[in-house]
């Protein structure tokens, strides 16, 4: 009997969809991809993205049980199935606007609600573990292909971090003979991956800088009284004073100093970080999320400057920080020496890049190649990532 995935490798090409659902937890990114070939041989193509945002109280749910202290297994249960069939609605949609009737494979990262990047004692044993949730059967089922998920756990068992997972695919796209290339995503995290001038795989360095839009995003809900979710365009930011006191007090954080490979995430700087954060003092929360913004720019600055081995030509932005032009004008001024750009400014689409990421760790999935970079997540060895739905 022919093994399933023969017709798969047999194609000169695959279309292939890539889901993502970030820690801002603010809906889905799903774009539908063309790739060819596996490996170094890659070569991916976008041909539409959908965002699907998740309504209030899917966002509100999702993000008080990443906090840790709410939902039991029958929740967790209940939300998994809910994303599951919210993705495929995704799906359905970019199909529809794409005019696709079949696709070959899909990409699921689901939702992270726990990551435990370090060692925690638990019922006698020593576990680090994570947690992405999102039931991919309702994709194979609809859509009658391959689905990949579950990344992240593979990496985790053989000694890795299980994050970040985006510095293969970055290895693959954007490797320069000529330049030292960062990329920079900010998304509720922010994550730096380094590519020096003609480096190998084994050369990439990649690792969570710190928050991204996460504090900010929060701050936003309260200026506001939740009625915006982020700093649309940083005009909130720009209207406020960075305070050089709690920049400091912000700066003097044990992350930031700690040395990669390292991550981190809504656990560490969620919902109370906020609290601790808005006590420091009297300050109006206006200026407090000036000072915010600021904050994440001077996470990825420090990053590079301690832990990068080398200082990048180029930083390329993506992620939803690289619309807010408030945070990429403090970035260039904490990188004097660096061109900071985003993915438009390269003709590319910043809202998709981490779905397309994930589309073409499910293509090295498929093909049995193995697609982490146990340089950027302290694994052992190279693996293949990725539970295959039939």
């Amino acid at each position: 009997m022919n093994h399933p995935f023969v017709s798969l490798w047999e194609k000169p090409f695959r279309l292939v969809v890539g889901l993502m659902s970030g820690t801002s937890a603010d809906g889905v990114d799903a774009v539908l991809t063309k790739i060819t070939g596996c490996g170094t041989k890659t070569k991916v193509e976008q041909l539409g993205f959908y965002f699907e945002p998740f309504d209030a109280q899917t966002r509100q749910r999702i993000l008080q049980i990443c906090g840790g202290e709410e939902g039991g297994s029958r929740e967790i249960c209940l939300l998994a199935t809910h994303l599951g069939k919210l993705y495929a609605r995704a799906v359905r949609e970019l199909l529809r606007r794409t005019g696709t009737e079949k696709i070959d494979l899909i990409g699921m990262h689901g939702q992270t609600v726990y990551h435990i990047p370090e060692a925690t004692s638990y019922l006698g044993d020593t576990i680090r573990g994570t947690l992405q949730i999102g039931d991919p059967s309702y994709l194979s089922e609809e859509f009658g292909c391959p689905v990949v998920s579950d990344f992240r756990v593979r990496d985790m068992a053989a000694g890795g971090l299980g994050a970040p997972l985006v510095p293969y695919t970055e290895f693959l796209l954007y490797r320069s003979e000529e330049e030292n290339v960062a990329l920079q995503n900010i998304g509720g995290i922010g994550n730096v991956t380094i590519l020096p001038a003609g480096c190998s795989l084994e050369e990439v360095t990649a690792f969570d800088t710190g928050p991204g839009n996460m504090i900010m995003d929060a701050l936003v809900s309260r200026i506001t009284d939740g009625k915006m979710a982020y700093d649309d365009g940083g005009r909130l930011a720009a209207s406020g004073r960075v305070i050089p006191q709690l920049l400091d007090w912000m700066l003097d954080d044990p992350y930031l100093r700690k040395a990669p490979p390292k991550t981190t995430g809504r656990e560490y700087y969620g919902a109370q970080y906020v609290e601790r954060l808005v006590k420091v003092g009297d300050y109006p929360l206006i200026d407090v999320l000036a000072t915010a913004t600021r904050f994440t720019a001077e996470t990825i600055a420090y990053s590079l400057r301690h832990f990068a081995s080398i200082m990048p030509d180029r930083l390329i932005v993506a992620g939803g920080g690289s619309s807010n032009p408030t945070l990429l004008a403090f970035l260039q001024d904490a990188l004097p020496e660096t061109r900071v750009q985003t993915q438009e400014d390269l003709g590319l689409d910043s809202d998709a890049k981490e779905a397309v990421a994930f589309a073409l760790l499910a293509n090295e999935a498929l093909f049995g190649v193995c697609n982490n970079a146990p340089s950027a997540t302290g694994a052992s060895h190279g693996v293949v990532m990725g539970r295959i739905n039939l």
